[in-house]
């Protein structure tokens, strides 16, 4: 006679950021969880390690602005949780150049529109309030006070250590190879054999499709390795963040950058390099070409930057104009995927919650009604 099947009432598939986040919650509300990362806790193969990601409210549509406020709850709920500080507030700003494809009004327009303070500032007034920033005369710059940076590796570690806290099983190094949907669940196939739960939580990022092309439930998803670099400047001071704030240059190539964070360096990144590669085929190697183009930016936008010291390599798996996915599969309602487009640490705790809301209650307190998977009712 066969053992029976180990059996949870919720299994999350991935232990990046979302994945551990939604691990958390669910063990919270006291469901049995189990939780499976194909390699170890807090590696660096996905887009959840290194230091620092950046939080913000703003963004050209609404839907991101209230989410973002609602996360800005979260993370405060969760860091009494923790015990730590894991949001520091710095400011931030938003370039806008005036012949770029993006538009400072549609920031405008969402933040005023849900109630968010900023400021739309001109380059003299940039200029004189931060004056690292070398800005051209037809920029515009949208001011949010509210912005600032989260620690990546350290929210990834505290939501782990929490949902073990709960009661929710992590299993590192064990791969799922396959999900097998049926009238009572599905069956996770995995490398330390099957488990059955009777919803999952879908949360691998890159690895998605892995599981749900078996399955014709593919996600359209495009893969690429992106990089961030650290630059040395010779005053690390200017950089402080009490002095220079979070910033985001919005236009045909969009760039991403921080104050110093931990250590006297300033880190910067093209957003969205289109650096196309596999997980399979990921070679780890920073790519020189982009590295130049960034440190050309670097040296026009920012010139006391400095140097480069380091650079760091990452993935992004983004979906088509990089909405989320955050929903259950039209055909297997039992199976809920979790996909951030490579712009979601900001919303980590409140996609883990919504994610348990939809677990287990079927329906979020947040509006998700845009972020439906392909083919699934909103």
């Amino acid at each position: 006679m066969s053992n029976p099947l180990e059996t949870f009432d919720v299994a999350v598939v991935g232990l990046g950021a979302l994945g551990s986040a939604a691990a958390y919650h669910l063990a919270k509300r006291g469901v049995r969880t189990v939780a499976f990362e194909q390699f170890d806790l807090g590696h660096v193969r996905g887009a959840s390690h290194d230091t620092s990601r950046i939080i913000r409210t703003s963004y050209g549509a609404t839907r991101y602005v209230r989410l973002a406020t609602s996360a800005y709850q979260d993370w405060a709920d969760f860091e009494k949780v923790a015990g730590e500080r894991l949001v520091t507030v710095t400011g931030g700003v938003i370039f806008l150049p005036a012949d770029g494809p993006y538009s400072a009004g549609d920031f405008t327009g969402s933040l005023t529109e849900v109630g968010v303070p900023y400021e739309l500032l001109d380059p003299d007034q940039v200029r004189a309030r931060w004056p690292q920033f070398d800005i051209p005369e037809n920029v515009e710059t949208v001011y949010t006070p509210d912005t600032g940076i989260v620690n990546a590796s350290r929210t990834v570690a505290a939501l782990q250590m929490q949902a073990r806290a709960h009661g929710a099983e992590l299993r590192a190094r064990t791969p799922v190879t396959a999900l097998r949907p049926d009238d009572a669940g599905t069956v996770l196939e995995t490398a330390a054999g099957p488990v059955r739960a009777r919803k999952v939580v879908l949360a691998a990022d890159a690895w998605t499709n892995r599981l749900l092309a078996p399955l014709d439930a593919a996600i359209p998803l495009e893969t690429m390795q992106e990089q961030v670099t650290y630059f040395k400047p010779a005053d690390a001071e200017a950089f402080d963040p009490a002095r220079f704030p979070v910033w985001i240059w919005e236009d045909t190539d969009c760039f991403y950058g921080f104050p110093a964070y931990g250590e006297p360096t300033v880190k910067a990144a093209r957003d969205v390099s289109n650096n196309l590669m596999t997980p399979e085929d990921r070679t780890f190697e920073p790519s020189a070409e982009l590295l130049d183009q960034l440190s050309a930016f670097m040296g026009a936008t920012i010139p006391a930057s400095g140097h480069v010291l380091r650079t760091v390599t990452c993935q992004y798996a983004i979906t088509p104009d990089r909405e989320f996915v955050l929903s259950p599969l039209a055909r297997y309602p039992d199976i809920i995927v979790a996909l951030g487009a490579g712009h979601a640490f900001k919303f980590t705790p409140a996609i883990g919650r919504i994610l348990a809301e939809l677990a287990l209650d079927g329906e979020s307190t947040d509006d998700i009604s845009a972020f439906a998977a392909p083919g699934s009712a909103a």
